[in-house]
């Protein structure tokens, strides 16, 4: 793990907006296409902003959630609905995105629909993570129904998951996938959520997922 720390929240989401930026030229100059995992939430929203004015062969760019609430983009909750209004705009609005949502079906019926539709996207060419601090990340909770099966080897491209108290149904990218990522970072604010991360890496995975994909990560932390 390599930690970078950042004087303030403003300074991360800039400097790690470039940073993506980069490794995204980087990806498009030896492949076809870059695949862009990314999370939902408040936290990455500076970040997206920035991004989507930098000028880079969009295009070919092929954008995918870390992981969703089973709800239709005009939902408040939906990950796909904040990252087309933060990312997919501008220059980024040429970004190819991967959906996850299929109406009428159930999580686990539509994770079973899109699973086979993620294998030209691999591996990741970047993954872009955030965490709880109760040490999750993507929807890999602890203690959630499902978690085993998405955090097994063999686990299909996309898993659906049920988060204890928690009454949405979600689906996620597997470990084995944000694992195989060839760059990965995490972005987390706070002293309780640095100390979360530093813990998780002395404690067994399925107690604190994000500790599973630490070791080839790049964190930036700002308080």
């Amino acid at each position: 793990m390599n930690l970078i720390e950042y004087p303030d929240r403003e300074m991360l989401a800039m400097s790690v907006a470039n940073v993506l930026a980069g490794e995204l030229r980087k990806s498009l100059a030896v492949q076809d296409h870059a695949s862009f995992a990314l999370p939902g939430g408040t936290t990455p929203g500076p970040i997206f902003e920035m991004m989507s004015a930098v000028e880079i062969d969009w295009s070919r760019v092929h954008v995918m959630l870390t992981d969703e609430r089973w709800v239709d983009e005009e939902n408040a909750h939906s990950n796909a609905r904040l990252v087309k209004n933060t990312l997919l705009t501008g220059f980024g609005a040429q970004a190819q995105f991967i959906p996850y949502y299929r109406d009428g079906l159930s999580a686990a019926e539509g994770a079973t629909e899109v699973a086979p539709t993620l294998k030209d996207e691999l591996p990741l060419s970047l993954l872009l993570l955030g965490m709880g601090a109760d040490m999750h990340t993507a929807s890999l909770f602890p203690n959630a129904q499902g978690l085993g099966e998405a955090m097994a080897n063999d686990a299909p491209l996309l898993c659906a998951v049920q988060p204890v108290d928690q009454d949405m149904v979600r689906v996620t990218l597997p470990l084995h996938v944000l694992t195989g990522a060839l760059s990965t970072h995490l972005v987390i604010f706070g002293d309780e959520k640095r100390a979360a991360v530093e813990r998780a890496q002395s404690l067994p995975p399925e107690e604190a997922p994000i500790g599973a994909v630490l070791a080839n990560a790049t964190v930036h932390w700002a308080s």
